[in-house]
């Protein structure tokens, strides 16, 4: 194995340290993006249920606020529930942008991975075929050794940068897809807390919360 990644030259440092990077993200985010740590089920009429009988109170909120990116976003509504239903969305609007962004921490960066790598690749095989007519030129075509030297290089590089960049584009779709996934849930859970709210009014709410 050590021997056809030397044979790659020195472009098949980029790409193994591409893979590296491309494997703590992956292992990272699937880590992170689980739906039930993100937004939890049942948070929403659990916390109604909380307003309705009066025991919300600053402290809970707070807590609330801490106890999951779904929390911070219910937390930042009801912090503004005296101003009525449009400041509410305003502020969970704002907290959802907040989420949103670090749900998505590091996508960009494998994102560019699964792109550079091919073309590494590509740069690889052309370092590769340039070796390769520089000794066609110089040795003719006798020297077997010589050409199977650059000819060895261009296929193990454009190799290595696809086989970096097939499942880092792969995962990327799919940790893309299920952030999009959690979005729409926890925009769901929202749009419900607000209608309740609504519906139900604020009257229950302690001085200290909706202010």
């Amino acid at each position: 194995m050590l021997e056809i990644v030397a044979s790659g030259g020195w472009l098949m440092l980029p790409i193994l340290l591409s893979s590296v990077v491309a494997l703590a993200i992956c292992i990272e985010r699937l880590v992170a993006l689980k739906a039930t740590k993100i937004a939890p089920e049942g948070l929403v009429q659990t916390l109604f249920q909380q307003i309705k009988e009066g025991k919300m109170s600053g402290s809970k909120l707070r807590a609330l606020s801490g106890s999951s990116p779904l929390g911070h976003v219910l937390a930042a509504g009801l912090l503004n529930a005296k101003g009525g239903r449009e400041a509410m969305k305003e502020s969970i609007r704002d907290a959802g942008s907040q989420v949103v962004h670090e749900l998505e921490r590091f996508l960009n960066t494998l994102g560019t991975i699964a792109m550079v790598t091919p073309l590494l690749g590509l740069l690889g095989t052309v370092i590769g075929m340039i070796s390769v007519f520089t000794e066609i030129v110089t040795q003719g075509t006798g020297n077997a050794a010589g050409l199977a030297g650059g000819i060895s290089q261009a296929l193990i590089t454009t190799a290595a940068g696809l086989t970096v960049a097939i499942p880092s584009l792969v995962m990327h779709r799919y940790l893309h897809g299920r952030v999009d996934a959690i979005v729409v849930r926890m925009e769901r859970d929202a749009n419900q807390l607000v209608e309740a709210l609504e519906t139900k009014g604020t009257s229950t709410f302690p001085a200290e919360v909706g202010q």
